[in-house]
């Protein structure tokens, strides 16, 4: 049996958007009705091997619950979530008597995709080939097969340097192609944990929760990044324990010209829902406490 070679993420990777296993064509049209397959993703799938071998790895040291043996075998349990970019399954990694699950995010096939908001978000990205850059920019097939892969790679990255500062986000287990598998927020059931817009706290637990979630926000500040797209519904509650999700349009606050901006609309729409509920969450002195940490923001 051929070896296969495992990658292992390192921070000081250049990321390069994949080329797509598809021959590319910049001048492809939109598919029409009946180009699809019929079948149903949503349906759970027999089970497979593994496929960590041959992924991208999250930064070590890799937690002891992560499966990397080639003899695992994955099962796809069913979506969890479906949105306009991607969609989100429950995955089962087994090998012998130990079994974990894991969330696995898919980005849509370029005929379903909407990146709607893409342009702002991808400002201060690199490209290499003007090629891919200009499909990215005519929205051909091949450049949203492009975009695609810059979404996953950009939350693969970030959530590898946000895990290794130390901050509260789920593990990223592995990267390939446009399909990310990180750690599994909720119970050994398979119960998703709520999100931060699902629950109606007391006021001493709405308190901590803030307290968490500023936390979570210096350590992406540290890093040089806001999340971008930061509400209630980008924030699980696992036990108690706050946890940062949806992070594909992490932004650059230092590379984006629109940086900053991203960084106040955040405050303001995540403080909005705690002042909401009695928290003195003040929308322009917390954007000042996580600018003064963002790297050469001076």
């Amino acid at each position: 049996m051929p070896q296969r070679t495992r990658r292992r993420f390192d921070d000081d990777d250049d990321f390069d958007i994949p080329t797509p296993t598809f021959t590319p064509t910049d001048d492809l049209d939109e598919a029409g009705p009946g180009d699809d397959h019929d079948h149903d993703d949503s349906l759970p799938k027999e089970p497979a091997w593994s496929t960590y071998p041959d992924a991208a790895h999250g930064p070590a040291p890799t937690p002891d619950w992560v499966i990397t043996s080639a003899a695992a075998t994955d099962e796809d349990l069913g979506v969890l979530k479906t949105g306009k970019e991607a969609e989100v399954s429950l995955l089962r990694r087994a090998h012998g008597d130990h079994a974990v699950l894991m969330a696995v995010k898919r980005y849509r096939h370029a005929h379903h995709r909407l990146f709607h908001r893409d342009a702002g978000y991808l400002e201060g990205r690199r490209v290499r080939k003007s090629r891919e850059m200009r499909a990215m920019q005519n929205r051909t097939e091949f450049g949203r097969e492009v975009i695609a892969g810059q979404w996953a790679i950009a939350e693969f990255h970030v959530l590898s340097r946000l895990w290794s500062a130390g901050a509260a986000v789920p593990y990223p287990v592995q990267l390939d192609g446009t399909e990310l598998m990180m750690e599994f927020i909720g119970t050994a059931d398979g119960v998703a944990a709520p999100r931060l817009a699902q629950l109606r706290p007391t006021p001493s637990e709405a308190a901590d929760l803030y307290g968490q979630l500023r936390e979570v926000l210096l350590r992406l500040a540290e890093q040089g990044y806001t999340h971008g797209d930061l509400s209630a519904y980008n924030v699980l509650v696992d036990d108690g324990r706050l946890v940062l999700i949806d992070l594909p349009q992490a932004v650059d606050m230092v590379g984006n010209p629109q940086g900053f901006q991203f960084l106040a609309r955040d405050c303001e729409n995540i403080c909005a829902w705690f002042t909401a509920r009695g928290i003195d969450a003040d929308p322009a002195a917390l954007r000042d406490l996580l600018l003064a940490t963002v790297p050469h923001a001076g």
